[in-house]
């Protein structure tokens, strides 16, 4: 029954954490979007100064820094799934063995 519990709690958490990580890529998506939307208003109004230049060039800015905040929570996480099976296998394998 230890065994048994061990296994499906390790599961647990590899199955959450993968999910954690589909959410991140989500909120990805929007801004990559949103750097996308001000990509396309820089592209219209770039040539006149006007207010919705400087909100695009905002967009932008805040699109990027966005993808590269969460490009950076799912590699990180992408690593720590990794490292979670690792430690996995390893306590399996361990336990087996005795």
């Amino acid at each position: 029954m230890v065994q048994k519990d061990f296994v499906q709690g390790y599961e647990t958490e590899i199955k959450y954490q993968k999910h954690m990580i589909a959410n991140l890529g989500r909120w990805f998506t929007l801004f990559s979007l949103i750097t996308g939307i001000a990509i396309v208003l820089l592209y219209f109004f770039h040539i006149n100064r006007s207010l919705i230049s400087v909100a695009a060039i905002a967009l932008f800015v805040l699109g990027l820094l966005g993808m590269m905040l969460f490009g950076y929570g799912i590699y990180k996480g992408r690593q720590n799934v990794g490292k979670v099976i690792d430690a996995f296998e390893n306590k399996l394998a361990a336990k087996n063995a005795h």
